[in-house]
């Protein structure tokens, strides 16, 4: 029989992977991912604002621009640091916390909306996750996600990923949290309606060789891969990121723009 999966120390690795590189330099492109989530959650002035797995603070900046009292979490303080600097520097008042997604140190109920941009999808224990989204988020409040699909770039570049270095066995795809049907699932009773807009972020860089180049210096899960890689194999890699790059760009020979697709969540708390 297989052994159950040992989803904290799955946690220690992942947690190890994000803070390698430095995420912040890929996140700040994704900005607009999270003010298109603030107006569909049509946050209003002065609602208190939980961000979870916030990485540099792309939803955790849109709530503050918009008057909400917003709290920020991860769990890796370097990237906290991150979106305190950003919003220092925009003069926002803003509560910087480091939390585990999975046991959120706040009380029932204590948020009128709870947010997560290409966060809280990472978990390792999905179930987990979502319920401590739904407990801390108010009856009526709403929790507003934006998810990576398994059918976009960054959804197939994690399958890519895992056809040279297998993931646990066991631990369900991050991407799943981009597919309605496991939504719903995850939310169950404690969602009173759930919205969900389909949506592309379009990924602009020189090159495929420059993407590559980006990733592998600064996002966490693609820095490692390459990482625990010999010489060949790492090449193996860059050759298949380089054909899936290739064959979804749509600007030409002269630019890389890579449309990736995204769901827009809202759920409406029961």
């Amino acid at each position: 029989m297989n052994a159950p999966t040992d989803f904290n120390a799955l946690k220690t690795r992942q947690q190890t992977a994000w803070a390698s590189g430095d995420y912040a330099v890929i996140g700040t492109t994704l900005q607009l991912v999270g003010e298109q989530l603030a107006e569909a959650c049509d946050l209003r002035w002065d609602e208190r604002v939980l961000d979870v797995a916030a990485g540099n603070g792309n939803a955790t900046l849109a709530a503050a621009r918009r008057g909400c009292s917003v709290t920020s979490t991860d769990y890796v303080a370097t990237l906290l640091e991150r979106g305190a600097e950003r919003a220092r520097a925009e003069g926002l008042a803003v509560q910087f916390q480091a939390a585990d997604a999975e046991a959120l140190p706040f009380a029932d109920g204590g948020f009128d909306v709870v947010l997560s941009t290409f966060g809280v999808m990472f978990t390792p224990d999905h179930g987990r996750a979502a319920s401590e989204l739904a407990r801390v988020c108010r009856p009526g409040g709403r929790i507003g996600l934006a998810n990576w699909t398994p059918e976009g770039l960054i959804g197939q570049l994690f399958k890519t990923l895992g056809r040279h270095l297998p993931p646990p066995p066991g631990v369900q795809p991050p991407s799943l949290w981009g597919v309605e049907s496991h939504l719903r699932s995850l939310f169950g009773d404690t969602a009173a309606a759930i919205a969900v807009t389909p949506r592309h972020f379009n990924f602009r860089y020189r090159s495929a060789a420059h993407f590559i180049e980006v990733f592998r210096t600064w996002y966490g899960p693609v820095h490692k891969a390459f990482a625990a890689l010999d010489a060949d194999k790492a090449k193996a890699l860059e050759a298949d990121m380089t054909g899936l790059l290739n064959g979804l760009n749509r600007a030409g020979p002269g630019a890389l723009v890579v449309p990736s697709e995204y769901l827009e969540v809202v759920v409406t708390r029961r």
